[in-house]
């Protein structure tokens, strides 16, 4: 997987900017005047939506810094995950709980039928 470039001028460039209304609190204001923001991301296809604010260049600038935030969240490599085993106690005691329960099961079986 390649890294995603999260410097200004490539975000600007791969990203899909839309106006929107926001419903909620806010009467007239937030009814009337599109201020919030949608990005869209086209090669992650990661979106971000901002509208806490009043102004539209405010909400712009806080939806970009949570765009690169998430993608640098996913240009960064999981952890490697380090191989246990399990120990001979747990193993033990797993049979044990397999063996009850199958002891429970087919002591609710219907009997068999006489022939």
């Amino acid at each position: 997987m390649t890294p995603y470039p999260t410097d200004d001028d490539s975000l600007a460039r791969d990203t899909d900017i839309e106006f929107i209304r926001d419903s909620g609190p806010g009467g007239q204001h937030r009814n009337k005047v599109e201020t919030g923001v949608r990005l869209r991301h086209r090669p992650s296809g990661v979106v971000v939506k901002e509208a806490r604010r009043r102004s539209q260049a405010r909400n712009r600038e806080a939806a970009f810094t949570r765009l690169r935030e998430h993608l640098e969240a996913l240009n960064r490599p999981p952890p490697r995950r380090i191989p246990t085993t399990v120990p001979r106690s747990q193993k033990h005691k797993r049979l044990e709980n397999k063996r009850q329960r199958g002891q429970i099961k087919q002591s609710r079986r219907a009997p068999a039928p006489d022939e």
